[in-house]
Protein backbone atom coordinates (compact mmCIF):
# COMPACT_ATOMS: atom_id res chain seq x y z
CA UNK A 1 0.00 0.00 0.00
CA UNK A 2 1.65 3.45 -1.16
CA UNK A 3 0.76 7.31 -0.27
CA UNK A 4 -0.16 8.32 -3.37
CA UNK A 5 0.55 11.59 -1.91
CA UNK A 6 2.68 12.75 1.02
CA UNK A 7 0.19 12.60 4.28
CA UNK A 8 0.52 16.12 5.22
CA UNK A 9 0.34 17.75 1.84
CA UNK A 10 -2.88 15.44 1.72
CA UNK A 11 -3.95 17.03 4.58
CA UNK A 12 -3.29 20.67 3.62
CA UNK A 13 -5.22 20.21 0.63
CA UNK A 14 -7.99 18.48 2.27
CA UNK A 15 -7.79 21.64 4.46
CA UNK A 16 -7.78 24.23 1.37
CA UNK A 17 -11.18 22.80 -0.20
CA UNK A 18 -14.34 23.96 0.81
CA UNK A 19 -15.28 22.71 4.06
CA UNK A 20 -17.89 19.89 4.73
CA UNK A 21 -21.27 21.35 6.16
CA UNK A 22 -22.61 20.12 9.60
CA UNK A 23 -24.99 17.71 7.97
CA UNK A 24 -22.00 16.09 5.58
CA UNK A 25 -20.01 16.12 9.08
CA UNK A 26 -22.60 14.72 10.65
CA UNK A 27 -23.34 12.09 8.01
CA UNK A 28 -19.77 11.16 8.08
CA UNK A 29 -19.54 10.33 11.72
CA UNK A 30 -22.26 8.50 11.60
CA UNK A 31 -21.12 6.17 8.95
CA UNK A 32 -17.97 5.67 10.93
CA UNK A 33 -19.39 4.94 14.49
CA UNK A 34 -22.20 2.28 13.32
CA UNK A 35 -19.58 1.37 10.17
CA UNK A 36 -16.09 1.21 11.05
CA UNK A 37 -14.78 -1.30 9.07
CA UNK A 38 -16.62 -0.32 6.01
CA UNK A 39 -15.87 3.49 6.90
CA UNK A 40 -13.24 3.87 4.51
CA UNK A 41 -15.74 3.47 1.54
CA UNK A 42 -17.12 6.90 1.81
CA UNK A 43 -15.12 9.72 0.12
CA UNK A 44 -13.67 12.46 1.66
CA UNK A 45 -14.74 16.16 2.05
CA UNK A 46 -12.44 17.87 -0.73
CA UNK A 47 -13.65 14.90 -3.03
CA UNK A 48 -16.93 15.77 -1.92
CA UNK A 49 -16.42 19.17 -2.95
CA UNK A 50 -14.60 17.95 -6.21
CA UNK A 51 -18.16 16.15 -7.01
CA UNK A 52 -20.52 19.33 -6.28
CA UNK A 53 -18.28 21.69 -8.36
CA UNK A 54 -18.27 19.26 -11.30
CA UNK A 55 -21.98 18.96 -11.56
CA UNK A 56 -22.18 22.63 -11.23
CA UNK A 57 -19.77 23.57 -14.38
CA UNK A 58 -21.52 20.69 -16.20
CA UNK A 59 -25.23 21.98 -15.75
CA UNK A 60 -26.21 18.48 -14.98
CA UNK A 61 -29.74 17.35 -15.54
CA UNK A 62 -29.74 13.55 -15.43
CA UNK A 63 -27.05 11.80 -12.99
CA UNK A 64 -26.32 8.26 -12.21
CA UNK A 65 -24.59 7.12 -9.02
CA UNK A 66 -22.89 3.66 -8.98
CA UNK A 67 -22.27 2.43 -5.58
CA UNK A 68 -24.37 4.81 -2.53
CA UNK A 69 -22.82 3.35 0.81
CA UNK A 70 -24.42 5.61 3.53
CA UNK A 71 -25.29 8.86 0.76
CA UNK A 72 -22.16 11.28 1.13
CA UNK A 73 -21.25 11.58 -2.17
CA UNK A 74 -25.22 11.68 -3.58
CA UNK A 75 -25.72 14.68 -1.15
CA UNK A 76 -22.44 16.12 -3.37
CA UNK A 77 -23.86 15.68 -6.67
CA UNK A 78 -27.77 16.19 -5.89
CA UNK A 79 -26.29 19.76 -4.27
CA UNK A 80 -24.87 20.17 -7.86
CA UNK A 81 -27.91 19.64 -10.15
CA UNK A 82 -29.19 22.44 -12.45
CA UNK A 83 -33.21 23.13 -11.51
CA UNK A 84 -35.09 20.33 -12.04
CA UNK A 85 -32.25 17.74 -12.40
CA UNK A 86 -32.20 14.24 -10.95
CA UNK A 87 -30.06 11.69 -9.52
CA UNK A 88 -30.69 7.80 -10.14
CA UNK A 89 -28.53 6.29 -7.01
CA UNK A 90 -28.04 2.50 -7.45
CA UNK A 91 -26.70 0.16 -4.54
CA UNK A 92 -27.12 -2.85 -3.37
CA UNK A 93 -27.42 -2.59 0.41
CA UNK A 94 -31.04 -2.08 1.85
CA UNK A 95 -28.98 -1.09 5.70
CA UNK A 96 -26.52 1.28 4.05
CA UNK A 97 -29.06 3.56 1.83
CA UNK A 98 -31.80 3.91 4.84
CA UNK A 99 -29.06 5.89 6.33
CA UNK A 100 -28.65 7.85 2.95
CA UNK A 101 -32.61 8.53 2.47
CA UNK A 102 -32.47 9.60 6.41
CA UNK A 103 -29.84 12.50 5.29
CA UNK A 104 -31.20 13.33 2.06
CA UNK A 105 -34.58 14.53 3.47
CA UNK A 106 -32.40 16.62 6.06
CA UNK A 107 -30.47 17.99 3.04
CA UNK A 108 -33.67 18.84 1.36
CA UNK A 109 -32.78 16.42 -1.50
CA UNK A 110 -35.21 13.50 -1.11
CA UNK A 111 -37.20 14.69 -4.44
CA UNK A 112 -33.59 15.18 -6.39
CA UNK A 113 -32.67 11.41 -5.76
CA UNK A 114 -34.50 7.98 -6.96
CA UNK A 115 -32.75 4.67 -5.05
CA UNK A 116 -33.06 2.13 -7.38
CA UNK A 117 -31.45 -1.49 -5.21
CA UNK A 118 -30.18 -4.39 -6.93
CA UNK A 119 -27.34 -5.02 -9.06
CA UNK A 120 -26.33 -1.84 -10.61
CA UNK A 121 -24.86 -3.47 -13.75
CA UNK A 122 -28.72 -4.59 -13.95
CA UNK A 123 -30.04 -1.03 -13.21
CA UNK A 124 -27.37 0.45 -16.34
CA UNK A 125 -28.70 -1.67 -18.63
CA UNK A 126 -32.13 -1.03 -18.32
CA UNK A 127 -31.47 2.63 -18.70
CA UNK A 128 -32.65 4.34 -21.99
CA UNK A 129 -29.99 3.29 -24.69
CA UNK A 130 -29.82 6.76 -25.62
CA UNK A 131 -27.26 9.39 -25.02
CA UNK A 132 -28.83 11.38 -22.48
CA UNK A 133 -27.12 10.88 -19.66
CA UNK A 134 -24.91 13.78 -18.12
CA UNK A 135 -22.66 12.84 -15.36
CA UNK A 136 -21.43 9.42 -13.40
CA UNK A 137 -20.03 8.74 -10.55
CA UNK A 138 -18.29 5.30 -10.13
CA UNK A 139 -17.59 4.07 -6.51
CA UNK A 140 -18.33 0.12 -6.87
CA UNK A 141 -17.45 -2.90 -6.69
CA UNK A 142 -14.14 -2.86 -8.33
CA UNK A 143 -14.47 -6.06 -10.75
CA UNK A 144 -17.50 -4.72 -11.97
CA UNK A 145 -15.81 -1.00 -13.01
CA UNK A 146 -15.13 -2.43 -16.72
CA UNK A 147 -18.48 -3.95 -17.39
CA UNK A 148 -19.89 -0.28 -16.11
CA UNK A 149 -17.63 1.41 -18.23
CA UNK A 150 -18.47 -0.40 -21.39
CA UNK A 151 -22.89 0.32 -20.21
CA UNK A 152 -22.15 3.66 -19.17
CA UNK A 153 -19.77 5.47 -22.25
CA UNK A 154 -22.63 4.91 -24.65
CA UNK A 155 -25.21 6.53 -22.25
CA UNK A 156 -23.21 9.34 -22.13
CA UNK A 157 -24.62 12.65 -24.18
CA UNK A 158 -21.68 14.64 -25.83
CA UNK A 159 -19.39 16.32 -23.40
CA UNK A 160 -20.80 14.58 -20.55
CA UNK A 161 -18.24 13.14 -17.69
CA UNK A 162 -18.11 10.00 -15.94
CA UNK A 163 -16.11 10.23 -12.47
CA UNK A 164 -14.25 6.90 -11.97
CA UNK A 165 -13.12 6.68 -7.89
CA UNK A 166 -10.23 4.37 -6.68
CA UNK A 167 -8.57 4.24 -9.61
CA UNK A 168 -5.18 3.91 -8.48
CA UNK A 169 -5.63 1.13 -5.41
CA UNK A 170 -3.69 2.59 -3.50
CA UNK A 171 -0.73 2.20 -5.78
CA UNK A 172 -1.33 -1.67 -6.70
CA UNK A 173 -2.39 -0.51 -9.97
CA UNK A 174 1.39 -0.54 -11.10
CA UNK A 175 1.38 -4.61 -10.02
CA UNK A 176 -1.88 -6.05 -9.68
CA UNK A 177 -2.08 -9.02 -7.61
CA UNK A 178 -5.90 -8.98 -6.69
CA UNK A 179 -9.08 -9.20 -9.13
CA UNK A 180 -9.85 -5.43 -7.98
CA UNK A 181 -6.78 -3.90 -8.78
CA UNK A 182 -6.30 -6.35 -12.07
CA UNK A 183 -9.65 -5.19 -12.73
CA UNK A 184 -9.47 -1.15 -12.13
CA UNK A 185 -5.97 -1.08 -14.22
CA UNK A 186 -7.39 -2.85 -17.35
CA UNK A 187 -10.01 -0.49 -17.55
CA UNK A 188 -7.39 2.64 -16.37
CA UNK A 189 -5.61 1.18 -20.39
CA UNK A 190 -8.74 1.06 -21.53
CA UNK A 191 -9.71 4.66 -21.06
CA UNK A 192 -6.53 5.83 -22.60
CA UNK A 193 -7.03 3.47 -25.71
CA UNK A 194 -10.77 4.61 -26.16
CA UNK A 195 -11.37 7.22 -28.74
CA UNK A 196 -14.93 7.70 -27.57
CA UNK A 197 -13.73 9.74 -25.00
CA UNK A 198 -11.12 11.72 -23.10
CA UNK A 199 -9.50 11.80 -19.87
CA UNK A 200 -7.48 12.87 -17.00
CA UNK A 201 -6.19 11.07 -14.09
CA UNK A 202 -6.10 12.75 -10.55
CA UNK A 203 -3.89 11.96 -7.61
CA UNK A 204 -7.28 12.80 -5.28
CA UNK A 205 -6.93 11.00 -2.54
CA UNK A 206 -6.97 7.11 -3.61
CA UNK A 207 -7.04 8.66 -7.71
CA UNK A 208 -9.93 10.19 -9.72
CA UNK A 209 -10.20 9.72 -13.29
CA UNK A 210 -12.32 12.18 -15.32
CA UNK A 211 -13.90 10.52 -18.27
CA UNK A 212 -15.45 13.18 -21.20
CA UNK A 213 -17.49 11.82 -23.59
CA UNK A 214 -16.40 13.10 -27.23
CA UNK A 215 -18.90 15.43 -29.46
Amino acid sequence: MADIVDPAVADYVRAHATPADDLLRGLAAETSTRYPPDAGMQISADEGALLTMLTRLTGVLMAVEIGTFTGYSSICIARGLRPGGRLIACDVSEEWTSIARTYWAKAGLADRIELRLGPAIETVRALPADPVIDFVFLDADKTGYPAYYEEIVPRLRPGGLLVVDNVLRHGQVLDPRDASSAAVAGLNDRIVGDERVESVMLPVRDGVTLVRRRA
